[in-house]
């Protein structure tokens, strides 16, 4: 159950099996293919961070914020930082954003 009340999905009853090769079984019997799906998992999963992130999260926001943070840590490079950071844009390593100044 969430902190505010709510039910979140159930956790999965039986954990996945695992499958040994065959020289660390007693039987040496061949191995057999196992497929596990994990889609319930996956909702449990993003239940708990919706949860986790509460009722008052704004996505764009946060984005903003984000990029805002972004523009900050790459403004005011003097010349040999603005030369590694044009190169490291020009070789795809970062993206291009803005002019090189923070946001105001």
């Amino acid at each position: 159950m969430s902190p505010d009340g709510r039910a979140l999905p159930d956790e999965p009853d039986e954990p996945a099996a695992v499958s040994r090769p065959a020289a660390d079984r007693p039987d040496s019997s061949p191995l057999v293919e196992l497929a596990v799906d994990l889609s319930s998992h996956e909702m449990l999963r993003r239940a708990h961070v919706l949860d986790a992130l509460g009722s008052d999260w704004d996505p764009i926001a946060a984005l903003r914020g984000e990029e805002a943070a972004y523009e900050l840590l790459y403004s005011g490079l003097d010349a040999e930082q603005q030369r590694v950071y044009d190169e490291l844009v020009s070789a795809g390593v970062l993206p291009r954003t803005g002019g090189g100044h923070a946001a105001p």
